[in-house]
């Protein structure tokens, strides 16, 4: 296991500039004031490698319909989770640092930033897969919406 703060990693047996499929699993923990929400995805998708940075693609599939979703692991640890439907965020994540985004809704852009408090990020070979687990508070202003922790899991 290889943890990418650490060293650059790279997948020297598989080529992945086209992109491999992938089996993805997502796990999202919202604490807000005393209530906690958990959300699952299983979901196929796909690990591409350009320039260095791996990028996991997915559909979050909810009754309502689907929402394309887009993982960028940076080689120098940033994380940038893009979700793209009725409403639209860019989150970006590097320990210990805040990133301030813009929340796309149908009644406007709303400004949020992220805090990072714990990341981790780790691969593994044969087979390919890997570990992205992410604590994060979330601001509106000076307001603190909640405690976020993600935890995305893919294996090619």
């Amino acid at each position: 296991m290889v943890n990418i703060g650490i060293e650059n990693y790279e997948v020297k047996q598989l080529d992945l500039s086209k992109g491999r499929a992938a089996q993805i699993h997502l796990e999202t923990i919202i604490s807000q004031g005393n209530e906690t929400e958990k959300h699952v995805f299983d979901e196929a998708g796909k690990v591409v490698q350009m320039n260095s940075s791996y990028y996991i693609r997915f559909q979050e599939t909810y009754e309502s319909g689907v929402i394309p979703v887009t993982v960028k692991i940076d080689p120098s640890g940033i994380v940038t989770l893009t979700r793209k439907g009725e409403t639209t965020t860019r989150m970006r994540f590097d320990k210990g640092e805040r990133f301030e985004t813009l929340y796309h809704t149908p009644q406007g852009e709303v400004k949020i930033e992220t805090m990072t408090k714990n990341m981790q990020i780790s691969y593994t070979d044969e087979p390919f897969s890997g570990r992205v687990y992410i604590e994060y508070d979330l601001f509106l202003g000076k307001e603190k919406l909640g405690d976020y922790k993600l935890q995305l899991l893919f294996t090619i």
